[in-house]
């Protein structure tokens, strides 16, 4: 019967796609390709007078099978994402998208070119409406491999010198993909969201013709427009661009301060830290220090030698100086019962002797510090160090035995 057919139609196509999904987990592209063969037949072979439109599903692993299968090539590729198209025209941009980065992946900037600007001249009805962020996403990319194309003509001009900017064809040409690319990157950073590659390269266009107020605004705006997500990259390039062009030390830290309240354990934090060492207002070498606090909190900073670096040297200044160890104790308060095991186990202090003899000596003396004395970091390190003849760390042992009530008063 009719119902029956139905349930047995759907029934089967579950299973396919569960077998599809299966393989794809395991990586047996030639299996999920099998399958979805089949998939794709049993659509064909249904003969219930329900309508059975062409599925997205198709597209999405299809396009992952014939990306990872040994056998694939790209003229199959090609041949598969044209079918695509023709499917269904509201899915027909996001196509256009994904095949253009697949063209790219491979090398095939021209190829990317040319399907980007037929996608762009793609007109149905009602739906160019409908699917204008996608059209916008076109003509952004094409901007985008406008940039490429200024860029390449720009060095090779650069390349040549003098010469080379009396060659008015490259010069020319440069020109012409320079007005492209700004036209279609200005449209698309207006629209809130994470425009990260669009943007650094519409300011580096801006910046080489010495539009730098431009530049500025674009940069001000991606960071600071509440519109926008948060986004650390927005306050990396604004401070970037600061720093090239030479701006006050307090342009540059108010920008890192933001960028702090983001992503804390940015690697600028090293930067932003340094500049606050060295500033004469108390308030700022507070900062400072918790700064490094909080960027060692994370995992991704913990092998960093130079983290580790201006910690010790804030630290021992602190300690030398007898000045401000409220500022370590508020700071080693919250931590004082995750850090030991997070940073300072035997075991840490063993690989870090053995990788990086520099790092573990600088978390050895804020160890020795934070832990006192008979830390475990802190005596194996400096055991080994004495034991290797080093000098610093016999200096360093000395220094923390000698330092000792601070620990004391630090740990409260």
């Amino acid at each position: 019967s009719s119902r029956d057919h139905k349930l047995n139609f759907k029934k089967s196509k579950e299973v396919c796609l569960s077998y599809i999904q299966d393989a794809m987990l395991q990586k047996q592209w030639k299996r999920a390709a099998e399958f979805l063969t089949f998939y794709i037949e049993s659509l064909e072979k249904d003969y219930s007078r329900e309508y059975m439109g062409p599925s997205e599903i198709i597209w999405r692993i299809g396009t992952e099978v014939l990306c990872h299968h040994s056998q694939s090539s790209m003229k199959e590729f090609n041949s598969f994402m044209e079918q695509m198209k023709t499917l269904g025209v509201k899915r027909y941009l996001k196509v256009c998208l994904e095949h253009t980065f697949r063209l790219l992946c491979n090398g095939l900037i021209d190829e990317a070119y040319q399907n980007l600007s037929l996608a762009e001249s793609w007109r149905y009805g009602e739906q160019t409406v409908i699917q204008d962020k996608e059209m916008k996403l076109i003509q952004a990319y094409r901007g985008l491999l406008d940039y490429y194309r200024w860029s390449k003509q720009k060095n090779i001009l650069l390349e040549q010198g003098q010469d080379g900017f009396e060659d008015l064809s490259v010069e020319q040409e440069m020109h012409s993909c320079f007005r492209k690319a700004v036209v279609n990157l200005k449209e698309i950073i207006k629209i809130p969201g994470v425009w990260d590659q669009f943007v650094k390269c519409y300011v580096d266009l801006l910046e080489f013709y010495g539009d730098h107020n431009e530049a500025r605004q674009v940069l001000n705006e991606y960071a600071y427009n509440s519109k926008f997500p948060a986004n650390p990259n927005a306050h990396v390039y604004l401070y970037q661009f600061l720093k090239r062009h030479g701006e006050s030390k307090k342009s540059l830290i108010s920008a890192l301060k933001i960028l702090h309240d983001i992503a804390p354990s940015h690697e600028l934090m090293i930067d932003f830290n340094t500049m606050l060492q060295k500033s004469k207002k108390r308030k700022k070498r507070r900062l400072g220090l918790e700064v490094i606090f909080a960027a060692l909190d994370y995992a991704g900073c913990k092998e960093n030698a130079k983290a580790w670096s201006c910690l010790a040297r804030q630290v021992k200044q602190i300690v030398i100086s007898e000045k401000h160890l409220d500022w370590i104790k508020v700071e080693w308060k919250s931590r004082k019962d995750w850090w030991p095991a997070f940073h300072f186990s035997r075991y840490l202090a063993k690989r870090n002797w053995q990788e990086n003899e520099s790092l573990s000596y600088e978390k050895a003396l804020v160890a020795g510090i934070l832990l006192g004395k008979d830390c475990k970091y802190f005596k194996y390190v400096s055991h080994q160090g004495c034991k290797a003849q080093a000098k610093r760390f016999r200096i360093l042992k000395k220094f923390v035995n000698k330092h000792n009530p601070v620990y004391l008063r630090i740990s409260g």
